[in-house]
């Protein structure tokens, strides 16, 4: 099994695929490189993509509006996804993607590939859209659970 198959049978988002699919999904990514501080995708970009951390760090931020400085939400590592929102939405970027490590290297599959693949395979499509619909659903119940603690 190659490394990268193995990198994304681990994605949560791929859960219940097969090999197969799962290599459909490898077929359509592009591999991206950043280096150290170099901005992936910034707050209020265009979404088109969704991102998967193949080796090194990113550091996700977030300006709450345009004078108040960028506050740091999370940083993620292997295995990790972000912008997956961009598979669903024409919206645009909810945060700040940056680069944390030189060589920082992330498989990157666009939105108009992915849809593409789910005509011709719906069963992918189906699979990957529900897993994100329990992610998204975690986290809103999370934040609600938060602000009702307030």
């Amino acid at each position: 099994m190659t490394n990268q198959l193995q990198l994304y049978k681990a994605v949560e988002l791929f859960n219940g695929l097969t090999n197969e699919q799962i290599e459909a999904l490898i077929t359509i990514s592009q591999e991206e490189v950043y280096q150290e501080d170099q901005v992936i995708f910034s707050q209020d970009d265009e979404g088109e993509k969704m991102y998967i951390i193949r080796s090194g760090q990113v550091e996700i931020s977030v300006q709450a509006n345009r004078q108040a400085p960028a506050e740091t939400k999370i940083f993620l590592g292997q295995g990790q996804i972000f912008g997956e929102i961009a598979l669903i939405d024409y919206g645009t970027r909810s945060a700040t993607v940056r680069a944390m490590n030189d060589e920082t290297i992330v498989d990157a599959i666009h939105r108009d590939s992915f849809n593409q693949l789910c005509q011709s395979s719906t069963a992918i499509g189906f699979v990957v859209m529900r897993n994100l619909a329990i992610d998204l659903s975690y986290k809103l119940r999370h934040q609600n659970l938060r602000s009702t603690k307030r």
